[in-house]
């Protein structure tokens, strides 16, 4: 199945009209025609099936004839909270494979040993949409703008609040300590691990230093294991 996506639409929607590049992408590319069916999420959990109406590669339009919502196979809510990494390749990767898996929440944070501050968020955001549809799932991981660590950890957020981290305290591992909450948020530190004061200011903020395992892991390998021990955990 090859599924679109299309955040306007909504459960009122009864037509879709595709802008020039999805158009032609549809007409041109996958060669769909008047009456064939096409799949799309809005990527807030629901499912439109829809008949295209007029095939034109530079105005498709479709009628929706089928509504469906789909609620998520996950039964918690993940956010991670990551520092961007230097190569801007590794962290695509990260944001690709955790949408696969699941992960609902996603904020960049600039910490004091970021090699990279400056991120763009519109290609990431293209990254999950694509992910997204690969993976056959309609709800969109939320994205949010880059924040610096000290300003995040003293927001007020909900639920069971997490710092992994590479220093040589007592920690517990991520499997024993997901358990115990249903709405989570991880701190996931730059290539330079997060500095001491950082943990400090973490730990005072109420946040559970974990270990994700005896090896020592980049950035996005850490942020990844992290997503998929979570989603081991609340199966």
């Amino acid at each position: 199945m090859q599924l679109f996506y299309n955040s306007e639409i909504s459960k009122e929607t009864t037509q879709i009209t595709f802008d020039k590049t999805e158009s032609r992408h549809i007409v041109r590319v996958l060669r769909k025609k008047e009456n064939d069916v096409l799949k799309i999420t809005n990527g807030k959990g629901f499912f439109f099936d829809t008949k295209i109406t007029v095939a034109n590669d530079k105005k498709c339009i479709a009628q929706v004839i089928n509504i469906l919502e789909k609620t998520k196979p996950w039964n918690y809510y993940l956010h991670i909270a990551i520092a961007p990494t230097k190569n801007n390749d590794r962290f695509e990767w990260f944001l690709e494979k955790a949408t696969e898996i699941g992960v609902d929440e996603i904020t960049p944070i600039i910490c004091q040993n970021s090699e990279r501050r400056v991120v763009k968020l519109e290609r990431f955001e293209k990254i999950l949409q694509s992910a997204m549809k690969q993976s056959l799932k309609f709800t969109l991981p939320k994205l949010n703008t880059p924040i610096k660590f000290n300003n995040f950890i003293q927001q007020d957020i909900e639920g069971l609040k997490c710092i992994a981290h590479c220093e040589e305290q007592k920690k517990n591992h991520l499997k024993n300590v997901a358990k115990n909450g249903k709405r989570i948020t991880i701190l996931i530190g730059p290539e330079g691990d997060f500095s001491l004061n950082e943990i400090k200011k973490a730990l005072e903020n109420n946040y559970n230093p974990i270990s994700l395992g005896e090896s020592r892991l980049r950035t996005e390998t850490a942020a990844l294991v992290a997503v998929n021990t979570v989603s081991l955990i609340q199966e």
